[in-house]
């Protein structure tokens, strides 16, 4: 990079100086000193490094142990639906082999695991009474991780919705089913788990599945509707966030796992830094920006007009309930430039020849990684912020049983040299999750697209480490981008 970075100024200034000077959220960069004035790409001794799966895209065992049928499960099983006809009946078979995936972690020296729930093995119909076999499941899986010195972070939604709740997002209802579900399990595990996420990616199952309909249900609802969807989503985030703070000791860590859009300045000057944070506020207004803001916007409301949601009294103060830390997944950025018009701003369109991984909508734009956690602390100043999820899709094949995805570190390497530049700022960004531990499967994209830094022969369940988990466990022992 060419740019005159934050921490440049630093060396002259000295780090709170620069940062203030610069606009950082009031108090990150004194409360978060530098790790280094020397230029290399140490991260700080207290920085963590972990993995991350979900429970669909991992688990299997369906119809074991009373686990209900899920959104997943039906669209999974519609033809057409996903790549192959694939399905997540037994994805990675880790509801049995949660053992040897703990292995994996210990075996890269990682110090904590994000994994999800699946809802329906609770309550089997979303609500009502909890099924045992599910919970004792959990608590099994939790205390295997802390046995190999691993500490699970638990996210309490990753898209797989019990079928039998009626009506599904598109219901109000379910929101308070959630949140009755994340208080109970949050009482079941808080004696063991002190990290929780209440939602992952509320765009994601709410626009891809009801506006877009590529993911379940695979709905595409007129607009009115769609936003209402996504209050629904947002509410369920709050009232959950609620009921697990009955439930946990007063240490418990809360917060959630957002993929906001961020966009990138086309240049790093002042303007153009100001029109790439007014865009990632505005185009994110349903979401984060509303969770982070306890309200909608009025660029939003106006956008919208008569298919803004309707919200009810003390629905935004629930919504934007205090964290303790805000997640961000984090793939590729979009760009923006300052602008001459109502907006302030200009959002680039991607030239065909951006670089590109595997994934057709998955480009290579590592400073996003920068730009996402300076602009979500710049606009809003979380307490601290986690990347739950940064990773790539790769064509992976095993020759000579080795996997060199020399592409997959490329793009790691990368995006992890962008994160260490917004710790050395002052940011507060204290972890960081890989997504993947292991291929799994990939939603609407089955087993077609693989982004673990583990190759999984679906067949025979046998994992492989690949380069990128080689490189991967030299980073996290020396604690720096390598």
């Amino acid at each position: 990079m060419t740019h005159f970075s934050r921490r440049d100024v630093g060396k002259m200034l000295g780090t709170g100086a620069a940062a203030a000077t610069l606009g950082a959220a009031p108090g990150i960069a004194a409360a978060h000193a530098s790790p280094s004035a020397t230029g290399d790409r140490h991260f700080p001794e207290d920085f963590k490094w972990g993995c991350a799966t979900a429970a669909y895209q991992v688990e299997g065992a369906a119809n074991e142990d009373g686990r209900g049928k899920t959104n997943w499960d039906i669209f999974s099983h519609t033809p057409g639906k996903v790549h192959g006809g694939d399905t997540g009946d037994v994805a990675n078979d880790s509801y049995h082999l949660y053992q040897e995936d703990t292995r994996l972690l210990k075996n890269l020296g990682v110090g904590m695991y994000r994994m999800s729930l699946a809802w329906s093995r609770i309550f089997p119909d979303g609500r009502g009474k909890p099924n045992s076999k599910g919970v004792d499941h959990y608590k099994k899986v939790v205390d295997n991780l802390l046995e190999n010195g691993i500490t699970p972070y638990v996210t309490m939604f990753h898209w797989d919705l019990p079928a039998a709740l009626p009506g599904g997002w598109q219901n109000r209802d379910t929101a308070y089913a959630f949140a009755d579900y994340a208080g109970y399990m949050a009482g079941q595990l808080g004696d063991r788990v002190q990290n929780f996420m209440t939602t992952n990616e509320i765009r994601c199952f709410t626009d891809l599945s009801h506006k877009q309909g590529i993911h379940a249900p695979g709905l595409k609802l007129p607009d009115a509707e769609a936003n209402q969807v996504r209050h629904h989503g947002t509410l369920a985030h709050g009232l959950a966030l609620q009921a697990m703070r009955a439930k946990v000791p007063a240490r418990t860590q809360i917060g959630i796992a957002e993929n906001p859009t961020i966009f990138a300045p086309v240049m790093e000057t002042a303007e153009h830094i100001d029109a790439a944070r007014r865009a990632t506020r505005e185009v994110n207004a349903p979401f984060l920006t509303a969770i982070l803001e306890g309200r909608y916007i009025d660029q939003y409301l106006r956008a919208e007009g008569a298919n803004a949601p309707k919200v009810r009294e003390g629905d935004m103060k629930i919504i934007g309930g205090a964290l303790d830390f805000v997640g961000l997944n984090v793939y590729n950025p979009g760009y923006a430039r300052a602008a001459d018009n109502a907006q302030g701003y200009q959002i680039i369109p991607m030239p065909t020849s951006f670089p590109r991984m595997a994934s057709p909508w998955l480009y290579c734009g590592p400073e996003g990684l920068y730009w996402a956690v300076r602009h979500v602390c710049d606009a809003w100043g979380p307490k601290a912020i986690y990347i739950t999820e940064n990773g790539c899709s790769a064509d992976d094949a095993m020759i000579d049983g080795r996997v060199d995805d020399t592409d997959r570190v490329m793009f790691l390497r990368n995006y992890l040299t962008n994160l260490h530049r917004a710790v050395a700022e002052g940011y507060p960004a204290v972890g960081y999750f890989l997504w993947s531990l292991m291929d799994n499967f990939e939603w609407a994209d089955g087993y077609s697209k693989r982004f673990g830094i583990h190759y999984v022969d679906f067949k025979t369940q046998v994992r492989t480490p690949k380069l990128s988990a080689q490189w991967y466990k030299e980073a996290i022992k020396r604690n720096m981008v390598v």
